[in-house]
């Protein structure tokens, strides 16, 4: 029984860690896709007026295919046929190719595939100009799926191990400290019924023995409650990881895309020098990441003493340090403090569960709305006017890596961490926070001191 416990929370916490990897290299590759297609229809602006005015011949492909850094450039006439190429060796038509339909019917279109000419995968994007007498397609090579999955292979497989000995350990222990005793307590259960004196003689020693059984049927209630918090420990493990794994995916792949060309010699100039700097705040996101984990796990283990702080200076500084931001968004802001309001805790504690209500109240809202934040001697609170919270997610809303709205996720800094931080040093202060929201119309957060 424990080596078939054990195996099977190997396997079944392997194929999890596999799917779930297959999963997000899958995710990421179709948000690549929108990525590049973006990249390709902005390419394609830069020269939307100069085209007219140029004759479509292939030095001018591969003029524009240099001033593009190296992107592929044909030019089509109206029936799909290929008119000049930035790459030599091309079929004389393009017709039947997906971008190339779509663009004839649309006005534009995109694909990504395998380039039966180049060997390499690619991403076309083809658009339509006066009227269908010509169409120009721009290409670039992308990775495929296959490389996808292949570049987060080394992820995965660390992540892995460190699963599988996790899992491992874990199953011994479990199946050594818990199973071991619940095995003998319902031997000895099945074995026990309840006992009756038959005569007065006894009773005492009936007694005795019942409340012995009863004893052993608590202990194993006890038992299986800490069982059920391994299991709940190990789920939010999963989770952790799975979390922390989505959100480095993006920065390491982005470094490491820029880091290739960069090293193979593909990128020069100003092209260099943005990548370099791309480099620089996707590894600056990284860290900040890690601090942020760090910080909230440190919570629980910080025990320096608390003293007298001003909470009304506190918030002040920090709506004049975030006043370019509110101004940014053109929100309105509406305070109403009351002076020289004293907390018991520590100013870096104080500042840091103001400070990411505030920031969360401003990055969510809406441009041209409004802010309010109050203070009083028996709590603090921020309303926004912003997109709201919708009743199912409000619980989970104060949960690690939780965003309400996954287009902000990452956006300024944000990691889903902060108001689970927030929760955190209230819990720590005895202080006690909720929150009350309407979809569209906003949130108001409110964290009441304890007295």
């Amino acid at each position: 029984m424990k080596k078939r416990i054990l195996w099977t929370g190997v396997l079944i916490s392997a194929i999890a860690l596999l799917v779930f990897s297959f999963i997000s290299a899958e995710l990421y590759y179709k948000s690549s896709l929108r990525y590049t297609e973006d990249d390709l229809r902005t390419y394609m602006e830069r020269f939307d007026a100069a085209l007219s005015q140029e004759e479509l011949t292939e030095e001018y492909a591969r003029a524009l295919s240099e001033e593009l850094f190296g992107a592929r450039v044909t030019f089509l006439d109206e029936n799909g046929a290929i008119l000049a190429d930035s790459v030599e060796g091309e079929e004389d038509t393009r017709a039947d190719r997906p971008e190339v339909v779509e663009a004839m019917g649309e006005g534009e279109g995109f694909d990504a595939r395998a380039s039966q000419t180049l060997r390499e995968d690619y991403s076309y994007y083809c658009r339509r100009f006066q009227d269908g007498a010509y169409y120009v397609r721009i290409a670039i090579p992308t990775q495929s799926l296959v490389d996808v999955y292949l570049s987060s292979f080394p992820v995965v497989f660390t992540f892995l191990l460190l699963d599988l000995a996790f899992c491992l350990l874990a199953t011994y222990l479990l199946t050594d400290t818990v199973l071991k005793p619940v095995e003998k307590l319902a031997m000895d259960a099945a074995r026990r019924k309840r006992i009756t004196a038959s005569c007065p003689e006894l009773e005492t020693l009936a007694a005795l023995m019942n409340r012995m059984n009863d004893d052993a049927d608590r202990q194993m209630k006890q038992i299986a409650d800490e069982k059920e918090l391994v299991v709940k420990a190990q789920q939010s493990k999963n989770d952790f990881i799975a979390n922390i794994t989505h959100e480095m995916n993006t920065p390491l792949t982005s470094i490491k895309g820029f880091a290739e060309l960069l090293a193979a010699g593909a990128l020069s100039g100003e092209t260099a020098q943005r990548a370099a700097q791309t480099i620089l705040l996707q590894s600056e996101r990284l860290t900040n990441l890690v601090a942020s984990i760090i910080n909230y796990n440190e919570i629980d283990s910080d025990d320096l003493p608390t003293y007298e702080v001003n909470a009304s200076k506190i918030a002040e500084e920090l709506l004049e340090t975030l006043a370019p931001a509110i101004d940014e968004r053109h929100i309105t802001l509406y305070t109403h403090i009351e002076p020289d309001v004293l907390l018991m805790s520590r100013q870096e504690r104080v500042t840091e569960i103001f400070g990411n209500l505030i920031r969360n109240a401003i990055r969510y809202n809406r441009d041209g709305g409004s802010l309010t934040v109050a203070l009083t001697k028996t709590q603090f609170s921020v309303q926004d006017t912003g997109i709201g919270i919708a009743e199912e997610d409000r619980e989970r809303i104060f949960d690690r890596f939780f965003t309400v709205d996954k287009s902000h996720s990452g956006k300024n800094g944000g990691f889903g961490l902060g108001l689970s931080v927030v929760k955190k040093l209230c819990k720590k202060a005895g202080w006690w926070i909720g929150v009350e929201s309407e979809v569209g119309k906003g949130s108001t957060f409110t964290v009441r001191f304890s007295r």
